[in-house]
């Protein structure tokens, strides 16, 4: 079963062939199917579906929709707040030179999802001109129509000689514009359980896009994990000093804001694993 309807017919032929073929065969006829689409794409050259109903009946979504779910139990990295997933691995990505926190992989399975929040016009959305620009600078990238309107597919070449197939989808937001690069079964197989569930854990992603000035395709600022039970400890320790009016009685609260490098060994990521139980709870 899909997640939104739209799009799930043409998957459904996708998967077919895969069978009980071998994993290496299952790879080299997606990577063929990716290219003979890639062919026919080229020539139509026009968009395959749009997202329809992002903020009313479906997300990712911008914490002023009206209908956005309850993220009180997410997890905040400050442009956007995960979701709960049972048996995720979270990896933060970082800047070497300045530590900067610039997106996030989820890895669940034998399947991974990176994640990243950029600013967007105020009258137009960025996802039609990014999917444009990536089809260009790559041969290999073709679209395809998909859950979250026009996808791409994009096998990437990796140490070794092998190449990996991803599948990349973009959903533009009020002034923002939310990608995620899936892998592993997740960019192959439609009709996986892993696939449900990150496609699903993508769109309960809430994006906060702040006031501050960003030119479009910037990164939205983030910042280091922040786990429900700290952010509520901080709004309450907020609203006690609003309602008493001093700040003496917080001189023995610690503070929990990160300080110097997120990873003593960090060349180009900081990698950062949650063990949770039924809560994002521990960050180490």
């Amino acid at each position: 079963m899909g997640l939104f309807g739209f799009g799930k017919k043409k998957s459904k032929k996708e998967a077919e062939p895969a069978g009980s073929v071998d994993e290496d065969k299952a790879a080299a006829e997606a990577a063929n199917t990716a290219a003979k689409a890639e062919s026919a794409e080229t020539v139509l050259a026009e968009p395959s579906g749009e997202y329809v109903g992002r903020g009313d009946e479906r997300g990712p979504w911008d914490v002023n929709d009206e209908d956005v779910p309850d993220y009180d139990d997410y997890l905040d990295l400050g442009a956007y707040y995960l979701p709960f997933l049972q048996g995720i691995e979270l990896r933060i990505k970082a800047s070497r030179a300045t530590q900067q926190v610039l997106g996030s992989t989820i890895t669940y399975g034998a399947s991974s999802l990176e994640i990243e929040a950029f600013a967007a016009p105020k009258t137009m959305g960025l996802w039609d001109d990014v999917r444009a620009d990536l089809l260009e600078a790559n041969k290999n990238a073709s679209e395809a129509e998909g859950v979250f309107g026009t996808e791409l597919k994009l096998p990437v070449s990796v140490k070794g000689g092998k190449t990996v197939n991803t599948r990349i989808v973009g959903v533009d937001g009020p002034r923002w514009m939310l990608r995620g690069i899936f892998s592993g079964k997740a960019a192959v197989d439609p009709d996986s359980p892993e696939t449900e569930a990150l496609n699903k854990f993508f769109a309960d992603i809430v994006v906060e896009r702040g006031e501050e000035p960003l030119a479009p395709r910037d990164l939205i600022p983030m910042h280091p994990p922040v786990a429900p039970a700290e952010r509520r400890a901080a709004k309450g320790a907020a609203e006690a000093e609003a309602q008493e009016g001093g700040k003496e009685h917080f001189k023995d609260i610690p503070d929990n804001k990160p300080k110097g490098p997120l990873s003593q060994d960090q060349t180009t990521e900081v990698k950062t694993t949650l063990s949770r139980g039924p809560m994002f709870s521990e960050v180490r």
